[in-house]
């Protein structure tokens, strides 16, 4: 009877390079007699979520389906639930130590450059009440979710994915209420000793941009950039850039390489300086360039926002004028309430300007317009934001500050993965101390996905797509989503009546990953 290989000799070559099992081995050692070693558990668990990423429960099934014990030598019966909870306790209190670790071996095997780092987090929705908690781990809160599930309870993960390949060296799990600002020094001081000697510029949204932030990368001989939220540049300031005195950037968006120059979305860049002050009086100022941006996509983008915000006010205004005086709008503190309803539903409070009465016979009036130099302001700063850096100017230009950032979306597509691939939905775990292995285990995965990726995608080089990741055979810049699937009908002949075991002969497209990949389904089998 044949069982499913799928991508599991890949996953497994990548864990040995990452040297997974070895690692958790050394840190979380079991007892001579175990049948199984913790190391071994958390390498099946991890290529579980990369070949059949359901819920975490009989994964022995899996385990007995699929090739795990041919591959991975490591019995179905050894992945048994109790088994599997046992080791998500054991690694939990080395979950820093392991996540360092494998984060150096990867960028020491894998050659990453991790001269720029991306840093962003997210949330990860929980069932259950969880009243009873380790304090020793990350503690599920209310917060605000990413998933717009406020009724649910969370745990925040924080990703570094390097530039280079947009591979996530280095993860943190946070309480569910922590805020964002208050994790980026801890996140950089793991980033130092991981990188060791290596400088990196530091890439994240707003939320890293805080004085005792800034003042801490100073200090720390780290370079960063980020966008500047309002409180640090408030909208009249970039109202007042003027976009035809900036500077074109030869920047190409990923998105609009396909397309001919002339539909491709534009920037130009400004910049001066501008002084942070601390809380405090004896704290020192600190200077930082501030880079403003002017995207034509974002402009356009915001233009059509206002448009479609405002035809949706004016049809609920427009249904209001012709219910006055009925019974749901008989007077005038009901009209009143739906016009300050329309506002904060639609977007619109800013410039909706309404007059409210009443007639000669007591039914209630309305006349409402849009302030057209409340919308003349919002348009000014259509398209502009501004980046803030410690970088030096001497060393680079304000374009290249903007191209630097604009890597920052390789971040945000790894939390895709995070969240598609490796299907993590709102999920019901016993303790707060598994959640948090779990999450270790789950961004491991993410880790050889994106190893397995990247590792493709260089082999082919200079060429950017290949044929045979889709069915109609059109040309696919490969993903790491793809590569799996690409792989996952791979079949194992289990060994029988002395014979050894076979993998049938892959297809075509797949004897071409795996020899991108450089590896030997056939080899190690047990």
């Amino acid at each position: 009877m044949e069982k499913a290989l799928g991508s599991l000799p890949v996953v497994a070559a990548f864990g040995r390079r990452l040297a997974i099992a070895a690692t958790i081995d050394e840190l979380c050692p079991v007892r001579d007699v175990a049948i199984v070693t913790h190391g071994e558990v958390i390498e099946a668990l991890i290529a579980n979520r990369l070949t059949s990423p359901t819920p975490l429960l009989r994964v022995e099934d899996w385990a007995r389906s699929w090739a795990v014990p041919e591959v991975l030598n490591v019995s179905a019966d050894a992945l048994n639930d109790d088994r599997v909870g046992r080791a998500l306790d054991a690694i939990a209190p080395q979950l820093d130590a392991i996540v360092g670790t494998v984060g150096a071996q990867a960028i020491a095997s894998f050659g990453i450059d991790v001269s720029r780092l991306h840093w962003d987090m997210t949330s990860i929705s929980l069932y259950g009440d969880y009243d009873i908690v380790d304090e020793a781990h990350v503690q599920p809160r209310y917060g605000k979710p990413k998933d717009r599930r406020p009724d649910l309870k969370q745990i925040q993960t924080g990703l570094a994915v390097s530039g280079d390949g947009g591979i996530p060296v280095l993860h943190r799990a946070f309480d569910g209420g922590a805020g964002e600002v208050n994790q980026v020094v801890g996140a950089m001081e793991a980033l130092r000793a991981m990188a060791g000697e290596r400088r990196f510029l530091l890439v994240g949204d707003s939320k890293l941009i805080s004085y005792e932030n800034v003042r801490t990368f100073s200090d720390a001989e780290v370079t960063f950039v980020a966008p500047a939220s309002k409180s640090y540049v408030p909208a009249e300031v970039l109202a007042a850039q003027d976009r035809d005195a900036a500077v074109a950037v030869d920047y190409v968006a990923e998105r609009d390489e396909p397309r001919n120059a002339s539909e491709r979305s534009v920037y130009r860049v400004a910049e001066d300086t501008m002084v942070m002050t601390g809380p405090r009086k004896r704290d020192p100022d600190i200077e930082l360039r501030r880079v403003f941006v002017w995207s034509s996509a974002r402009a356009g983008a915001a233009e059509h926002a206002r448009a479609k915000k405002l035809d949706r006010a004016r049809s609920d205004l427009g249904r209001l004028e012709r219910g006055l005086g009925s019974r749901h709008y008989p007077n005038t503190d009901a009209v009143t309430a739906r016009v300050t309803q329309i506002g904060r539903d639609r977007r619109v409070a800013a410039y909706l300007r309404a007059d409210i009465g009443t007639d000669e016979r007591g039914r209630p009036t309305l006349a409402w317009r849009f302030d057209q130099a409340a919308l003349d302001a919002e348009a000014a700063t259509d398209g502009w934001y501004a980046l803030l850096t410690n970088l030096d100017v001497t060393d680079v230009d304000a374009g290249e500050v903007l191209r630097r950032y604009k890597g920052q979306e390789v971040v945000e597509r790894r939390y895709g993965d995070f969240k598609g691939p490796l299907a993590v939905a709102p999920m019901f775990v016993k303790s707060n101390r598994r959640i948090a292995a779990l999450i270790t285990v789950i961004c491991l995965a993410l880790l050889i996905f994106s190893l397995i990726e990247r590792d493709v995608r260089a082999a082919i080089a200079p060429e950017r797509t290949m044929v045979g990741l889709y069915p109609e055979n059109r040309p696919a810049r490969p993903t790491g989503r793809m590569i799996l699937a690409a792989l996952a009908s791979m079949r194992l002949i289990p060994a029988r009546r002395g014979a050894p075991p076979v993998v049938p002969r892959p297809n075509d497209v797949q004897m071409r990953l795996l020899r991108l990949l450089d590896v030997d389904p056939t080899a190690r089998l047990h």
